[in-house]
């Protein structure tokens, strides 16, 4: 492992935490990061723990000219701050694998309340097969110009639907709302591997997708909102935060908060507990994707994408078992594959599929429901 920190005392301590697993050893050490550049290029480390805030080079320039030319798995250790969050997430879309909060403080005390995490997350980012990715100017250039690239999706969409219409085959966008006041659902679980994923996938959606989207993502509560602006910067889809009692309606991605769990209540809207985890995980996947199926039955359709764990494996279930449709990433995109492996083997998934082909897949699966809707097979 390759510590990277400006703190003398803090690259102690890490090393210390590192150190007390027999699992895990530090090779260097870097004050800044012109220095972690050039250990990284000498070293060959498993992994780099990144700190951000550093003089002459900061974390996010570190890590943007590792990952473009000499990549390594990087593990980010930040502050929790507002402004630690939005730099942190901006690591994660240059390639760092995951990130590791900093207690307010940063003392000894403080840092050991976290190194079974630090030390979980070390020994998966080793076990990752990183890619060179592109320079931080170049993946700014991508999403600038992704709405024009995705633009015919959203109208091969419309057309798809004016088809069917056309056709007979599909009732109008208000039917399956018609009596039950329901409509297509898509619940998104994300892991390891998520926020850089979701930046390419959640853009696919148009603006008038006519279901709603739910994403549960395992990060912080402090993150959650920072994430949701960044992903509303990109996508066209309207993206919140989710709030407590708020009806869920079509034409919106819902995020829920990093310290609750999110259901859907009998009633159709957002409920929030900030309740225990439930098998390690805050929020967790499962109890949405159980609660939609409850709630939207078959007009619901469960994605699992890149995480380590085995969240969503459970909730798959609840989806397949309510006449619902089961999507999950495969292993060739996925940055962990443990949670799409975890779901594929409860035998609920329908398709296993590339990041880039799981929208399309998700549009063909709204415009059966619209049809069912119409010939009353829902």
């Amino acid at each position: 492992m390759l510590i990277v920190d400006d703190s003398a005392f803090m690259r102690k301590v890490l090393q210390g935490i590192i150190a007390a697993d027999p699992q895990l050893e530090v090779c260097g050490e870097a004050r800044d990061g012109r220095d972690a550049v050039t250990q990284n290029e000498v070293l060959k480390p498993d992994v780099i723990t990144m700190d951000i805030n550093m003089p002459h080079m900061d974390g996010l320039q570190a890590t943007e000219v590792i990952m473009s030319s000499n990549p390594r798995p990087i593990l980010v250790v930040s502050s929790e701050s507002r402004e630690g969050a939005e730099v942190t997430l901006k690591s994660l879309e240059l390639g760092a694998i995951d990130f590791v909060a900093k207690p307010s403080g940063g003392i000894d005390l403080d840092m050991n309340s976290v190194k079974e995490e630090l030390w979980r997350k070390l020994k998966m980012a080793a076990k990752v097969r990183v890619v060179r990715t592109a320079t931080r100017s170049k993946v700014q250039q991508e999403v600038a110009a992704s709405a024009p690239r995705i633009e015919p999706t959203s109208r091969s969409f419309e057309q798809s639907l004016q088809e069917s219409r056309s056709n007979g085959s599909a009732a109008p966008a208000s039917a399956p709302f018609r009596g039950s006041g329901k409509f297509p659902i898509v619940v998104v679980a994300a892991s390891t591997g998520g926020p850089a994923t979701l930046m390419k996938f959640a853009p696919d959606f148009p603006k008038d997708f006519p279901g709603t989207v739910v994403l549960v993502q395992h990060m912080p509560g402090s993150f959650t909102a920072q994430f949701s602006q960044q992903l509303s910067e990109i996508c066209r889809i309207r993206v919140k935060e989710a709030e407590a009692g708020e009806i869920i309606v079509p034409s919106q991605l819902y995020i829920c908060p990093g310290s609750h769990h999110m259901r859907v209540s009998p009633t159709g809207r957002v409920s929030l507990d900030d309740g225990p985890r439930i098998g390690g995980y805050r929020p967790c996947a499962d109890l949405t994707l159980e609660s939609a199926a409850e709630y939207f039955g078959p007009m619901t359709i469960g994605v699992i994408l890149t995480g380590m764990g085995n969240d969503g494996a459970k909730g798959v279930q609840s989806v397949k078992n309510a006449g619902g449709y089961v999507l999950v990433q495969d292993e060739s995109s996925a940055v962990i594959f443990g949670m799409p492996q975890e779901a594929i083997r409860t035998g609920a998934v329908d398709q296993t599929l590339p990041i880039e082909t799981i929208y399309p897949a998700i549009e063909k699966r709204v415009l059966y429901i619209f049809g069912a809707a119409k010939v009353g097979a829902l």
